[in-house]
């Protein structure tokens, strides 16, 4: 029997550990760039899951990859190969230029992974070279290892004792880093476009110059592509925009094209540091995710498809750009590249947030004053004038007097 929105309500107050701040609407299915609630009302969504979704919803080729790899085998142990996982991995060391490929679940599990990696790696140099640098206002990840690299304390308050271990610089200060760092520092760990800390860009040479510190001190570099890669930024990976390449790289979101699945990559010399039983996973590279992937990656490397990110990016940064010179009082910045913009506010976001999901459009609003907008990689011109259209009539009431 169909349930009522507020009988989903209750039953997700009694049961559901209350750690979301969730909007008032069940999401029932979607189609394209467009999802239905559980009354049939259409919202557009320029959220895509969190930058998920990125061949849209009900994508045909990938439902039918799931359900075809779903009659034949979910999962196997990873005692045993599958092609599925073959595939996927080789497909990812091809694009990426890099050595080798691992599977987790997650964009934390990634992260994990990539931590592991680096510090094992490290410590066959020196034990005592295991200090991993990051930068303020990052994010990495829920768990304790990597909500300890997340740049922001709010995340990390009331979980202590934390590992030790972790150094925070501000991102694109490329002297403060320099400062930090020794023959002592293992990594340095930098999301190539930070995502929930509100959208913020490398500043001109800053990562080919975080790049030659790295090299300078034997250190590695792991960029964290779990928000900006798959295709987001324009390329597939957002360090191709920026001519660096990283020791190790993760990702997850948008990888499978909404089933779970994290992954890291690292330098063939990085490999080596990992031996049998120096990291796992039950789940992790299972064939079903790596069905989903493996369309993913068949379809958003294809040079008109990341054609496509970049002008409809373009045009809808421009479209962005014409909102804050008509409301400079309320919108001082557009910031971001490709599919992942944010608009900088002079005030909190989250009542404009749900003024555009009573209008039908689902948007984001992130570090508190930043619209983020992060769409499905499918969106259209059309649909980029819809949201704008909506935005433009919500906007004018937070303007102040």
């Amino acid at each position: 029997m169909k349930e009522t929105a507020q009988q989903i309500f209750d039953k997700d107050a009694r049961d559901y550990l209350p750690v979301f701040n969730r909007y008032r609407i069940v999401l029932e299915h979607g189609e394209g760039a467009y999802v239905y609630d559980n009354t049939g009302k259409k919202y557009i969504d320029f959220l895509g899951g969190i930058a998920v979704n990125v061949l849209g919803h009900a994508y045909k080729p990938l439902v039918d990859a799931v359900a075809e790899q779903a009659g034949k085998l979910i999962h196997c142990s990873n005692l045993y190969y599958t092609q599925a996982q073959a595939d996927a991995a080789s497909k990812l060391v091809k694009l990426s230029g890099l050595g080798k490929a691992f599977f987790g679940n997650s964009g934390a599990e990634a992260n994990e992974g990539a931590i592991k990696i680096a510090r094992k790696y490290a410590h066959g140099i020196d034990p005592d070279k295991s200090q991993i640098i990051t930068a303020w206002d990052s994010f990495h990840g829920r768990t304790i290892a990597t909500l300890t690299a997340t740049g922001q304390m709010k995340y990390q308050e009331g979980f202590g004792p934390l590992p030790d271990g972790f150094d925070y610089v501000p991102y694109n200060d490329i002297g403060e880093l320099e400062k930090l760092m020794s023959d002592k520092t293992c990594a340095v760990m930098l999301e190539t476009i930070q995502g929930e800390g509100g959208v913020h860009t490398p500043e001109g040479d800053y990562l080919k110059k975080v790049r030659a510190l790295c090299d300078k001190h034997h250190a590695l570099l792991i960029f964290d592509e779990i928000q900006a890669g798959i295709g987001r930024s324009g390329k597939f990976f957002a360090y191709e925009k920026y001519g660096v390449k990283p020791d190790i790289v993760t990702l997850a979101k948008g990888l499978a094209g909404g089933v779970p699945i994290g992954a890291f990559i690292v330098t063939d010399e990085v490999a080596k540091a990992f031996h049998a039983g120096d990291h796992g996973t039950t789940f992790g590279g299972n064939p079903l995710a790596c069905a989903a992937a493996n369309v993913v990656l068949d379809t958003v490397p294809q040079p008109e498809f990341l054609a496509h990110v970049e002008e409809v990016g373009g045009y809808f940064r421009q479209k962005l750009e014409a909102l804050r010179e008509k409301y400079p009082s309320l919108i001082t910045e557009i910031r971001g590249t490709g599919l992942i913009l944010g608009a900088q506010l002079t005030k909190p976001g989250r009542d404009i947030v749900n003024e555009v999901l009573e209008k039908g459009a689902i948007i984001n609003c992130t570090a508190g004053t930043v619209l983020r907008f992060i769409p499905p990689l499918i969106i259209t011109k059309e649909q980029v004038d819809e949201v704008v259209g909506i935005l433009a009539s919500v906007l004018p009431g937070h303007v102040d007097a």
